[in-house]
């Protein structure tokens, strides 16, 4: 085994860990949000990324920007959208300055519902994060989650 070879098995340790963590994380907040506010984890990131929209200079997200703050394709999040649309949690407009825009915002429904689940969301991330630290190979990655600052 080369030089090499063992920083690419590190590397490829380090992006399990990672994945793990997510997949562990995800399913917690998963499991939390549907038990009691019957909403996925995308439907909750999406209602939360729609929300933080504002009527000011680029205020509003197109569909790709709300598709990547979601990580998910777009014909994906245009299916996510509709079926939120269907439950009355958000509504879909034509752009005023440009016909062939459609903005997404978040309905009162919704507004409302993102309120009753950001706590739920909130204690389960924690939850989450305080169950992977307990592990030796993922203690690390939830440190440098926790640290402020770590994402910059």
């Amino acid at each position: 085994m080369t030089a090499t070879d063992t920083a690419l098995t590190g590397l490829a340790q380090g992006w399990c860990a990672l994945s793990l963590l997510h997949g562990r994380i995800e399913g917690h907040i998963e499991r939390a949000l549907q038990a009691g506010h019957g909403l996925s984890v995308r439907e909750y990131s999406l209602l939360d990324v729609l929300s933080r929209q504002h009527d000011g200079e680029g205020g509003h997200l197109q569909m790709k920007q709300v598709a990547d703050a979601v990580v998910l394709s777009q014909s994906a999040t245009t299916r996510l959208v509709s079926r939120l649309e269907d439950r009355g949690l958000l509504t879909r407009y034509l752009c005023p300055t440009d016909r062939r825009g459609i903005y997404t915002n978040v309905s009162e429904a919704g507004l409302r519902l993102l309120a009753e689940a950001r706590p739920t969301n909130d204690t389960a991330l924690r939850e989450a994060l305080d169950e992977a630290a307990k592990l030796p190979e993922l203690a690390a990655l939830v440190r440098t989650v926790e640290s402020p600052g770590s994402a910059a």
